[in-house]
């Protein structure tokens, strides 16, 4: 079981990010990782990711709506 820096993330949440204790001690482990900018996620999808899954995943004729199937909308 890893141990937590419980001294460095208290200055880290109570001074660096000025939270309260009460706030402090609300947050996840997860979520003042986030805060503090560690959070393991990935960037939005920008105009070349969109880009390479349009060539990787194209709309051929007659796929999907809009070639005679009938989406939620239509009646």
């Amino acid at each position: 079981m890893s141990q937590f820096d419980w001294p460095a993330l208290m200055r880290a949440g109570m001074q660096g990010l000025r939270l309260t204790p009460e706030q402090f001690w609300r947050l996840t482990p997860a979520e003042l990782r986030l805060m503090l900018g560690q959070g393991g996620a990935q960037a939005p999808l920008n105009r070349s990711g969109l880009d390479a899954l349009m060539a990787a995943w194209p709309d051929g004729a007659g796929a999907g709506v809009g070639a005679g199937e009938k989406g939620e909308c239509d009646d």
